[in-house]
């Protein structure tokens, strides 16, 4: 008999419904494994009209740290389709997640980044503590902030989405929730209060008075807030090459570093990243969700996911050569290949 734990611990308690991501040694990444424990428990749960659903990460590090990329890049080298299996199945739940008749409650602790977003921005109750620390990393790897980025990420306030998805630039703690990422704050050492107090509702609204109640106002000023008027003032353009400009005119020191960050993306990524916030800001979820496939696709016969993941988490070198290597090099048509719709048999569907 195997005594491997188990990826997702999935109970029912007093009427509530929890998940809790188990794999605290690689900082919960979500897997195809996980990915389809959760969605049938999510839609049991909803049918059998349990109180709400919380979802946590085991151990004190992470909530999770993103999709296990590596494995699909692996995968993907030897000519495996798992990246095109994992994309539709987690894309699909993200969209579950975002038209969840329940409430649905993710206690995002330590690292929250990627696919662990997915999981997380998409319910109607996100609490962040000290320790949360998010990002959406993935120009950094030849991708661009997908499961739901596209929806969300343009409807913060301002540009700030745009500068999220762009840089990968992390927010920590309280700040997750003057960006609007998470709706509730609290210390870490009163989150197993707060879920014993949940397990006790018997309400919707309830649950919102609980939550409402536990969470506490971090009165430091946002972060972002200095250079927030440099952010809409940059990141409005349509374009990279402009934003590029933008920050040089700028000079600042913000804008330099910011700048020599940009510089060590995908260009591809990018570009296509910055179609993908512009687009998303127009439509639904489900539809932003389906363009994702296709671009997620797209990425998947390109170079740069492949070489990304390989010089960050494969070799580790931190020395990726991207092809084109620079914005000037990616044209209208590699971006618009990314965004090709698939055949109908390949489309993303939501059963929802």
């Amino acid at each position: 008999m195997s005594t491997e734990a188990p990826d997702v611990i999935l109970e029912e308690i007093n009427n509530k419904g929890i998940i809790t991501l188990n794999r605290p040694k690689v900082l919960n990444a979500l897997d195809l494994s996980m990915v389809k424990k959760i969605v049938p428990a999510l839609q049991k749960w909803e049918k059998d009209g349990k109180v709400c659903v919380i979802v946590k990460g085991a151990g004190e590090k992470s909530f999770c740290a993103g999709g296990d990329v590596k494995n699909i890049v692996l995968d993907g080298m030897k000519g495996g389709k798992l990246g095109h299996e994992f994309f539709r199945e987690e894309y699909a739940m993200n969209g579950m997640i975002g038209n969840y008749k329940i409430p649905y409650i993710a206690l995002i602790d330590g690292i929250v980044m990627g696919g662990g977003v997915g999981l997380s921005v998409h319910g109607k109750y996100r609490v962040a503590t000290e320790r949360s620390l998010f990002a959406m990393p993935e120009t950094q790897i030849g991708l661009f902030p997908d499961v739901g980025g596209s929806y969300f990420l343009p409807r913060l306030k301002g540009k700030i989405g745009s500068y999220l998805a762009l840089t990968g630039e992390r927010l920590k703690g309280a700040d997750l929730l003057k960006a609007k990422i998470a709706t509730h704050y609290i210390t870490s050492n009163k989150l197993q209060d707060l879920e014993n107090a949940i397990v006790q509702c018997q309400s919707a609204s309830e649950i919102e008075r609980t939550l409402d109640k536990f969470s506490i106002q971090d009165n430091n000023p946002f972060v972002l807030e200095p250079v927030i008027d440099k952010i809409d003032a940059c990141f409005s353009s349509n374009s990279v090459e402009q934003i590029f400009e933008r920050l040089e005119k700028d000079g600042s020191d913000w804008a330099i570093k910011t700048l020599g960050k940009l510089k060590k993306m995908s260009p591809t990524s990018l570009k296509v990243t910055l179609k993908i916030i512009n687009e998303g800001k127009k439509l639904s979820l489900i539809e932003a969700l389906q363009v994702e496939y296709r671009v997620a696709v797209g990425c998947l016969s390109h170079h740069d996911f492949y070489e990304g993941v390989r010089a960050l988490l494969v070799d580790k070198d931190q020395n990726p050569k991207w092809k084109p290597s620079t914005v000037r090099e990616v044209t209208d048509d590699i971006v618009d290949r990314h965004f090709a719709r698939l055949s109908e048999d390949k489309e993303l569907k939501h059963k929802l």
